[in-house]
This record gives structure tokens, C-alpha cells and sequence, in this order.
């Protein structure tokens, strides 16, 4: 008996299918088997959807975002931060909300999109830039950020090819006295946060008039302001 030789080939079918042509060498006809392509044109359509749903949480905090290109900034806690470059920033900033390969994605899920009920949540701000200088503004950037002490949530110094370093190769090194800086600043900030939202303070009617009370007072209120 002949043994038969098979060469594979693949076409669309009008039924929507996948099929895959397996010539049989004999002139008679085709032997195909047909493999269903509904699944994918359904995991595209879920995907699709989820971009529009992520795209309206992300307007909702910040209107403003749009299609075009630039460099985004998501902070939390200030002085947390990380800062990408986007062909399409609503279509990139979507993607960091539904991904899981980078830190910052899975930070996403864990603390959410800012709000007055998520006041612990993640902030979103962008800058327009042509698509020629992504790379140069995105490296500007995590630099100036990393050497004013913020925390950098970027694993690199940006670029999608040259020039890309990691970032401690130009974070200034910080000591104790630096980390208790930083620590009370945290502090401050969160303080005021609370009280903003929630509190109202002031002074006891009985020491409204009393002089130390007021320094003291005025004390409390400058440290707050460091946190502002």
C-alpha cells in the first residue's frame, strides 16, 4: 500500500471556521478537518469590551484623557509614582488596569483608582508628547522624580531601547535622617487628608485666648502644611 504524504494548509472557511486543508495527494478530493474560531473572535469581543470598561474608569477620575500620545503619571501616597510612555495613552493606561506582568499592574488591583471613598488609590496625569519623544521625556522624567526622593514604582530609568537603565543607577542614596524626613512627611500628608475630609479642628473655647495654646496650635497646623 502507498503511503500517503501531507502537507498542511490553512484557510478561512464561509462558515467562520478555521480549517485546516490536509492534501491527501489523491485527486478525488480533500480530506479537512475544521476547527471552530469562534472562541477567539469571543475572547477578542470580552477583551475589546473590558478596554471600554477600564477606558470609562479611567475618565471618570481624569476626563481629560484622550488617544493621543504622551507620558503618564500614577501616584498614590505621594511621593509613590510610576511614569510610562503611551502611543495611546487611554488604550495603555486601560492595559495596566486588566494586565499582570508588570508591578505596577497587579499594585493596580490591590489599591484601585482613586476616589473619595479610596482616598489610598492610585491618581491619573499625563503630558502630550509626539511619539518621536517618548523615549527622551519618559527618561526626563523617572530622573527628576527619582533625584527629588520620590518613591519610584519603575523598575527602569524608561526608553524602549537605548539609554535604558535601572533606576538606582542615578537615585540618590538616602540615609536615616533622610527615611525620618520622609516618614513625617508621609505622616503629615495623611493626617491632613483625614482631616480634610473628615474633621474639623480647632482650638477649646477655653484656651482660644491663651498664648501658648495658640503657638502650639499654629505648630500643629505648620506641620500639616508639610504634608500639603
Amino acid at each position: 500500500m502507498q503511503r500517503r504524504e501531507y502537507s498542511c494548509i490553512y484557510e478561512i472557511q464561509p462558515c467562520g471556521y478555521l480549517g485546516r486543508t490536509a492534501d491527501t495527494g489523491v485527486s478525488r478530493g480533500i480530506e479537512k478537518e475544521v476547527i471552530p474560531i469562534n472562541n477567539t473572535r469571543k475572547n477578542i469581543a470580552r477583551a475589546k469590551a473590558i478596554q471600554r470598561q477600564n477606558i470609562q474608569r479611567l475618565k471618570q477620575l481624569n476626563p481629560d484623557i484622550d488617544n493621543k500620545s504622551g507620558i503618564y503619571f500614577l501616584t498614590r501616597n505621594e511621593p509613590q509614582i510610576y511614569i510610562g510612555q503611551a502611543r495611546h495613552l487611554d488604550e495603555r493606561l486601560a492595559s495596566h488596569l486588566s494586565g499582570y506582568e508588570q508591578h505596577i499592574d497587579r499594585s493596580l488591583k490591590a489599591h484601585g483608582l482613586y476616589s473619595e471613598d479610596n482616598p489610598y488609590g492610585y491618581k491619573v496625569n499625563f503630558l502630550h508628547y509626539p511619539e518621536s519623544k517618548l523615549d527622551e521625556m519618559e527618561q526626563y522624567y523617572i530622573q527628576l522624580y527619582a533625584e527629588k526622593g520620590w518613591a519610584l514604582k519603575n523598575k527602569t530609568a524608561g526608553s524602549q531601547g537605548v539609554g535604558k537603565v535601572k533606576i538606582a543607577d542615578f537615585k540618590p542614596a538616602k540615609g536615616y535622617v533622610d527615611g525620618l524626613k520622609q516618614g513625617r512627611k508621609n505622616l503629615a500628608k495623611e493626617l491632613s487628608h483625614i482631616i480634610d475630609t473628615h474633621l474639623t479642628v480647632q482650638l477649646r473655647d477655653d484656651k482660644q485666648h491663651n498664648k501658648v495654646s495658640q503657638r502650639a496650635f499654629e505648630k500643629f497646623k505648620g506641620l500639616l502644611e508639610e504634608g500639603r
